[in-house]
């Protein structure tokens, strides 16, 4: 069963930024990849080690699969990206990046992993299909 189309609600947020986009749409923002494929981004925050800045904030981009059952394929992400004391005060300083930033950043880690290039070949996902 599918999910319910719920009607944005402009008074949650700016849309134009990743936390403002999943406030206003009640799911996080996606994009297609330089690479082709399809793309989720969370917001992610986790201990940085440093006790001047305990608490980092980085995008996590999880790429679904294009053939087959609907899924999540892979994942890239970035280096902390905020950094604070407070995991709350990052993740809303994280959320206020514009989605063209955030688009630019994905497009950036695909070109420098191997997510750019196809793990199968085409052939191999007809094979595998049949």
């Amino acid at each position: 069963m599918g999910g319910a189309h719920l009607p944005p609600d402009h008074s949650l947020g700016d849309e134009t930024t990743v936390g403002g986009y999943a406030a206003v749409h009640a799911r996080p923002a996606a994009f297609e990849g330089a690479d082709g494929m399809s793309y989720s981004v969370e917001l992610c925050a986790d201990a940085t080690g440093d006790a001047t800045a305990p608490v980092g904030g980085y995008l996590l981009f999880l790429r679904w699969r294009r053939v087959g059952e609907q899924g999540v394929e892979g994942h890239l992400e970035t280096d902390f990206i905020v950094r604070g004391d407070d995991e709350t005060a990052v993740l809303r300083e994280l959320g206020r990046m514009p989605l063209r930033t955030v688009k630019a950043t994905l497009d950036a880690l695909i070109r420098k992993s191997d997510a750019g290039v196809p793990k199968r070949k085409w052939w191999d996902v007809m094979r595998d299909d049949d």
